[in-house]
């Protein structure tokens, strides 16, 4: 029996694996159509929306494993129906839990996969994809790279603009007391970010509160030891998206410490864990179809099928998760509902469709 659960699981995979990179490279091939307004500006050519499109791909994988598994089942279980083997499988003893758990056990595999893609591929590719760019599409050095809001050892920290990497612009730090009360502002032309998290700041204007009276200095340059190391910067700077899952966790963590609101980032930290409860409720999703009677087993009903399911649960986390951050719901809540209403849809259509 184990022999058949292996055979199942690799046609599955197969499956799955052809869907995934298909809708990878659909939504790559998107992309890149997306970048063709683009080229021609600054020093921003066909070949940098190649690279871009190709460096997004990873990250494109992770989004569309849901769906794929979905796609997956219905052509690779849907097969295997179309040639009467799942009946073959079914009359020397298989039951069609088992097969369906036979495929659910792919699960824990594929999500081990995501979280390595997600943990060491996605953020440095996503990175170098919007630094590239970014640093084609600037027309003078000084217009790249996102700012950002950064807080920690009762500080604020703003930067307008990173040139490069190792510099910053129009750079804003704000010190509190521990009781809230704000005692030193600064402000910086610019910042050298050295190798040991040390920013040395240029042009320096530097405001000391202290018994409810001001002090202003001018300073050429003050060193400055951030609480924020260089690996963080990158994090930050950009989207929630691309941080890896351990960071993100202990990004959340600190704003917690911190009573800062974290809730864009817990959204996102939520919607990956979510992953794999929405490619069981898919796989259970699909059940139905796949077992249904023999006028479900054509390709092509099947395929519109998986389409308008993968549709419609997609608009259903979009608009959850936009509703959550809307009216500050709970993100777990939110990231898991649209999992757990097609859960309990594929079990009433697979009870009705075996009455």
């Amino acid at each position: 029996m184990k022999r058949f659960d292996r055979y199942i699981q690799m046609v599955t995979l197969r499956a799955f694996l052809l869907v995934a990179m298909g809708l990878t490279a659909l939504f790559s091939l998107l992309e890149f159509v997306d970048q063709l307004p683009l080229v021609g500006h600054g020093r921003y050519r066909l070949a940098d929306a190649v690279a871009y499109a190709a460096l997004l791909s990873p990250a494109r994988f992770l989004q569309v494993t849901p769906i794929a598994m979905l796609l997956a089942c219905l052509l690779g279980l849907g097969g295997l129906a179309k040639h009467s083997e799942l009946t073959a499988l079914q009359g020397i003893g298989l039951s069609e839990t088992r097969i369906i758990a036979a495929v659910l056990r792919l699960v824990a595999p594929i999500v081990v996969a995501l979280f390595l893609l997600a943990q060491f591929v996605v953020p440095p590719t996503r990175q170098m994809a919007q630094e590239r760019h970014d640093n084609a599409l600037a027309s003078v050095a000084g217009e790249r790279g996102q700012s950002f809001w950064a807080h920690g050892d009762d500080q604020f920290l703003s930067v307008r603009r990173f040139p490069v990497e190792t510099q910053a612009e129009d750079v804003d730090i704000y010190r509190f007391a521990p009781d809230g009360g704000m005692t030193e502002y600064l402000h910086a032309a610019g910042a050298r970010i050295g190798a040991d998290d040390v920013w040395m700041l240029r042009d320096v204007t530097r405001k000391t509160i202290a018994a409810s009276q001001f002090r202003t200095d001018h300073l050429d340059s003050l060193a400055w030891p951030a609480f924020l190391s260089s690996r963080q910067i990158r994090f930050l700077s950009l989207p929630p998206e691309s941080a890896p899952p351990i960071a993100l966790y202990r990004y959340i963590q600190d704003l917690k410490r911190h009573h800062l609101p974290a809730t864009r980032y817990e959204q996102e930290l939520w919607e990956r864990i979510s992953i794999p409860f929405a490619m069981i409720a898919l796989i259970a999703c699909a059940a139905p179809f796949v077992f249904g009677p023999p006028r479900a087993q054509n390709v092509g009903y099947r395929m519109a099928i998986g389409v308008a399911i993968a549709t419609i649960f997609s608009l259903g986390q979009e608009i959850t998760s936009r509703l959550g951050l809307l009216f500050d719901l709970n993100p777990a809540l939110t990231a898991l509902t649209p999992s757990l209403l097609l859960m309990m849809s594929a079990a009433y259509l697979l009870i009705t469709t075996r009455d």
